[in-house]
């Protein structure tokens, strides 16, 4: 068998999706490693790789553009991977996005099996192909720590009678993933509830926020009566998510009126006076959401 037959056994275990095949054509030892990956994987970890990549993409597919051999026992593949992304990936919702990402592997053999692949392509193509953002910045400067964010409203534009404030602090990245992954089942249960407003969450370092409007303190208390919020504060107390935390609920002393900006005159006026109406006698746009 040459080395080009062993890769070709590797891709195609890929190509029916065969994650223990995947793993047979390794030798003891052998490791796989690619950007996103971290670190060389080996064993039983490159099919679990795989089958989260498979789990994200249930149609993927290796399409081969070019193959070549160099030396006895290394192979060169240049290839476009293919798939719809119809589930979950990153820890993240599917997008529905059709992929076409080209890259390459690099194949080491020896004998009939697989020392070592190491694969090439490029990160920020991947995630935008995804229809996912890429937001290049420092993880700190100075004080000062950066982070993402994630905004949900229910069109609701009242005034908030009260918010929810959370802030959990994580024990490493897969903690973190493990809050997040808590975060986002909470997220869909909070849009289904009467009396919520808006909420965001922020992830910045180790350190997870929530803020949620809601339109009275009555509202809020069915967070504590069931559900994905009620499970992850069990999980916070009696299980190993997070290793600090706080929850709380805040009233407002003072909230100030939402101004708008008429689009006739192009002054801001007050959205709650005069029924909607701009002292030009223009009717005003709606307003935003207070959250």
């Amino acid at each position: 068998m040459t080395a080009l037959d062993v890769a070709h056994e590797y891709f195609d275990a890929w190509n029916r999706h065969d994650p223990d095949g995947i793993v047979a054509t390794f030798a003891e030892g052998g490791t796989y490693t690619d950007p996103s990956t971290g670190e060389p994987l080996t064993g039983q970890a490159i099919g679990e790789y795989a089958s989260g990549l498979m789990a994200g993409f249930p149609d993927l597919n290796f399409e081969m553009v070019s193959e070549g051999q160099s030396g006895d026992n290394s192979v060169a593949v240049q290839w476009i991977l293919k798939g719809t992304n119809s589930g979950s990936i990153m820890g993240l919702p599917p997008t529905e996005k059709t992929i076409a990402l080209p890259g390459a592997d690099f194949v080491t053999i020896e004998g009939d099996k697989i020392v070592s692949v190491v694969g090439y392509f490029d990160q920020k193509d991947f995630v935008e192909q995804l229809g996912l953002q890429v937001d290049g910045h420092p993880t700190a400067r100075g004080s000062v720590s950066f982070g993402t964010a994630v905004y949900m409203n229910t069109g609701n534009r009242a005034k908030p009678g009260a918010f929810s404030i959370t802030a959990i602090q994580s024990a490493s990245d897969e903690d973190m993933d493990n809050i997040e992954a808590s975060t986002e089942k909470i997220f869909r249960e909070l849009i289904r509830m009467p009396g919520m407003i808006g909420s965001v969450t922020a992830r910045i370092g180790g350190r997870g926020f929530t803020i949620t409007a809601w339109a009275d303190t009555e509202s809020l208390k069915r967070l504590t009566r069931g559900g994905a919020h009620k499970n992850a504060m069990g999980q916070f107390f009696a299980g190993n998510l997070g290793v600090g935390g706080m929850t709380s609920v805040w009233v407002p002393e003072r909230m100030n009126s939402m101004w708008v900006r008429c689009t006739q005159c192009g002054q801001m006026a007050d959205a709650e006076l005069d029924a909607g109406k701009c002292q030009c006698g223009a009717t005003l746009p709606d307003h935003p959401p207070y959250w």
